[in-house]
């Protein structure tokens, strides 16, 4: 028996690299693959099916089922023709993952507003989207009697989550998606949804694209155990697919190489109280606020940052 025997599963952006990995094991490990890939380039630009239809043949050659979806997820009906072809195609839909995105790398005082709202367009509205048509499709599917075990997994990134310079925009994207999917998590519990994400890693198309000395392979190429396969990240994405990651929800997953970690939700720090001399509360004073916080608060910055602000 397979991890996910009789599941449907979507993946999004599963042309290439991560989402390719991701596609490729979930179907190793028995689930229904609808592989999609608008096949743009990795700034935005085209569409090519060739890529979907690589991954679908991939799948199919190992004695797996899969078809190709080559709709764009930033288009609000075109993310729901991605929903209804698992349907149409599979008879329902139990995985949702969501991978898709571009990237647009300048300083925020080089940075083009459509370099800006492109990339929040297809990674934080295109999520949105996807998710936004498969709650819809399992509430329904809840509320008829057929409660759901489905999940969602949302791709994040350290950029978002840890900073990145010259990423405002990928960033933004990425950290509001976590907090997206914890939302998610909160609302669609009670319809049988998890909802979680995944932090990958590894040589990819846009990695590729910054540093011309690394080779990028497609993650079944890989041999040997190599840190920079983009495919590692999938058996995280695989389990939190799988009925065994119940109840898990809400959290999201760090995966590159061989490193497995959780990162630590957004959370409040020490509190200081602002008092009169008898002790009763009273209205900050601004000058009192920087001798407290450099004291208790900012020894414990995050050290790379500290560093970039100390030149």
């Amino acid at each position: 028996m397979g991890l996910l025997d009789g599941k449907v599963a979507i993946v999004t952006g599963a042309g290439n690299g991560v989402g390719r990995g991701e596609a490729v094991e979930l179907a190793g490990h028995g689930a229904k693959v609808v592989v999609n890939d608008l096949g743009g380039s990795v700034t935005g630009e085209g569409a090519d099916k060739q890529a979907a239809d690589e991954v679908v043949d991939v799948i199919t050659s190992r004695g797996g089922e899969a078809v190709a979806n080559y709709d764009d997820v930033s288009d609000f009906n075109g993310a729901k023709n991605i929903i209804d072809t698992a349907i149409e195609s599979f008879g329902k839909l139990d995985v949702l993952v969501n991978n898709a995105g571009i990237l647009r790398d300048k300083m925020i005082f080089t940075m083009a507003e459509e370099d800006f709202d492109s990339v929040i367009r297809v990674h934080l509205k295109g999520t949105w989207n996807t998710m936004h048509h498969a709650s819809v499709y399992w509430r329904n599917e809840s509320k008829a009697g057929n409660q759901p075990s489905a999940a969602i997994v949302n791709t994040v990134s350290s950029a978002g989550l840890q900073g990145q310079a010259s990423q405002s925009n990928y960033g933004a994207a990425k950290a509001g998606i976590a907090s997206m999917t914890i939302i998610a998590s909160l609302e669609l519990g009670r319809y049988g949804v998890r909802a979680n994400c995944i932090g990958p890693g590894g040589f990819t198309r846009m990695v590729g694209q910054a540093r011309a000395d690394i080779t990028v392979k497609n993650p079944e190429d890989y041999t040997e155990f190599d840190p920079m396969n983009p495919g590692n990240s999938a058996p995280a994405v695989a389990w939190l697919a799988s009925d065994d990651s119940k109840p898990t929800t809400g959290q999201v997953l760090r995966l590159i190489g061989n490193n497995l970690c959780v990162y630590q939700p957004w959370e409040m720090g020490e509190q200081f109280l602002a008092t009169d001399q008898d002790g009763n509360p009273a209205r900050w004073n601004a000058a009192d606020i920087g001798p407290i916080l450099n004291k208790y608060h900012f020894r414990s910055i995050n050290p790379g940052i500290a560093a970039q602000q100390r030149q």
